[in-house]
């Protein structure tokens, strides 16, 4: 693979670049995050009230007894300028903030992380990174680790993207960039791993029960379920994929066009971490040692939790697969990285003489929390606008008029699944969640594709596809407002359109390339998608 160039100032001509040029500028005409999320909340509910005014509704395609289908199978737009949303609005305001999933998942994970940052752990052990690494595989290790840390999601939106950063800028590149490329490989690459995460079984039971429309023996617990390791071969090799084409993007394309970084336009205090990139001295040496092996002893301890059939981390009830029965160790991943940084920071911290007391350790978390303010100001207003748009069934109304529209084109062969993952792009601007939108669409997709001969693993492959490539150009990607409060510490001045810009080259090559994937993996090579997944289904066969 070709060495990381510097950042430069160039631009580089062409029609994709001006395109690019283009989108940053009108974005960036926008106001300010906040203001902007603040009256996109006052659009949905002025089109809420059209929407109930005129009465739009579609068929519930989710079959009877199925989980959040509506008593009378008609989905409607639920209108919010009426006492009812009034009211509505007024009573979930507060619980609209602080139920919204990454906030907790941030603030807890950023205590743990601001100690090991106060203690000089995170600064030490990124100069024995920077310093050890070969320089021109950075941007590829950066991706590969983003995609791989899909299996615990919060990791890599909370730890790796703002470490991304700061890794770059370490050895002298815009720190910007090294956000982009960790982003794309988190969400941009959702799908891809070389793990079964969490995101698998639920995917895999919402198949189960649309396959289960038109054939019985699809039933959860049935002879033809779907397993959550129904994608595993084809995700695996997204992997690679996504690694590839994220590093060819973020050299050859997104820092180009960044440029040179500026540090005048960062807040301050941002270049704290990268100030001193000396060489280790001999106490920094022994204080991550002593840290290493307090990581690598805590790691086996969780491992005797976890392993063993009584296993603390485990669940009490057998299930049919592995991670169903790791499920209370994944759901504490938040924990873990609270308590994997808390430790190992205090451990260094007493052997280089940063943290002597339990005020330094408290003086850590509390900066760490200082620096959320704009986070928590631009959550605010975000959460309110993922409710209130949940609320009318916009989204959802969408998702289902979309899937009509793609049944009444009455594709059979192959070249069907292009217009399928294209529309799964689109819907996932609207849906961020991917269980809520394959809720929704599998009812409709799973049986139509099945009766044109495709079995429901390969559909539900291609859906990811969709799922993941436009997770980073949306705001309803529940972790973009984070993403945005990262950026704008390095540039005070940064605005949507910017963030939207730079992350959209990721979104279409990942997109070219995957589906170029997934029509050669399956049907040409013939190639299975999953462990004992057929590639077409045919009726009792």
């Amino acid at each position: 693979m070709n060495a990381d160039p510097a950042p430069n100032d160039s631009k580089r001509g062409g029609l994709f670049a001006r395109f690019l040029t283009f989108v940053e500028w009108l974005g960036n005409l926008l106001p300010h995050p906040v203001t902007l999320f603040a009256m996109i909340c006052g659009a949905v509910l002025l089109l809420s009230g059209l929407a109930g005014y005129f009465e739009w509704q579609v068929t519930d395609p989710r079959p009877e007894g199925a989980s959040g289908r509506s008593a009378d199978g008609i989905i409607r737009a639920v209108s919010l300028l009426n006492p009812e949303g009034l009211r509505r609005i007024g009573m979930g305001l507060v619980t609209n903030f602080t139920s919204f999933a990454p906030l907790g998942t941030v603030l807890v994970a950023l205590l743990g992380v601001g100690v090991a940052e106060r203690s000089g752990l995170l600064g030490a052990g990124i100069r024995a990174l920077v310093l050890g690494a070969p320089r021109n595989l950075l941007t590829a290790v950066v991706v590969f680790a983003a995609v791989v840390s899909n299996t615990a999601s919060e990791m890599g939106y909370v730890v790796l993207i703002p470490l991304a950063a700061v890794v770059f800028h370490s050895v002298g590149r815009n720190p910007l960039v090294g956000l982009a490329a960790a982003f794309a490989g988190v969400s941009g690459g959702y799908s891809a791993n070389i793990l079964i995460g969490t995101v698998d079984p639920l995917l895999s039971g919402i198949t189960t029960e649309a396959a289960k429309i038109i054939d019985p023996s699809f039933a959860i617990g049935g002879a033809n379920e779907v397993l959550p390791t129904a994608n595993y071969y084809f995700m695996v090799a997204s992997t690679f994929l996504i690694t590839i084409v994220g590093t060819l993007v973020t050299t050859r394309i997104v820092e180009p066009k960044l440029g040179a970084y500026d540090p005048s336009r960062a807040e301050e205090g941002i270049e704290d971490a990268t100030k001193d990139m000396g060489a280790l001295t001999a106490t920094e040496k022994r204080g991550l040692k002593l840290a290493a092996l307090t990581i690598l002893g805590m790691a086996l301890g969780l491992l005797a939790m976890t392993l063993p059939e009584n296993g603390w981390f485990r669940d009490p009830n057998p299930n049919e697969t592995l991670v169903q029965d790791l499920r209370p160790m994944l759901k504490s991943v938040v924990a873990l990285i609270f308590v994997f940084f808390v430790i190992p920071g205090v451990v260094y911290g007493r052997v280089v003489g940063t943290m002597r007391t339990d005020r330094d350790v408290i003086d850590g978390m509390a900066k760490a929390m200082s620096s959320m303010g704009l986070y928590l100001v631009l959550v605010f207003f975000a959460a309110q606008f993922v409710a209130f748009f949940n609320w009318t069934n916009l989204g959802t109304i969408t998702a289902v008029v979309g899937a009509d529209q793609l049944q009444q084109w009455n594709l059979t062969g192959p070249a069907v699944f292009l217009p399928f993952i294209l529309m799964c792009c689109g819907v996932n601007l609207m849906l961020g969640s991917a269980s809520a939108q394959w809720a929704v669409t599998a009812p409709i997709f799973v049986p139509m594709l099945m009766s044109v001969g495709y079995s429901p693993q390969v559909i539900q492959a291609a859906y990811r596809i969709g799922d993941s490539t436009t997770n980073i150009i949306t705001p309803m990607m529940s972790y973009f407002g984070l993403i945005l409060a990262f950026a704008m510490r390095y540039d005070k001045k940064l605005g949507i359109g910017t963030l939207i810009a730079t992350m959209i080259p990721y979104s279409i090559a990942y997109l070219v390339g995957w589906v170029i994937l997934f029509y050669v993996w399956t049907f040409v090579l013939g190639l299975p998608v999953g462990p004992g997944t057929p590639t077409y289904y045919s009726a009792g066969g």
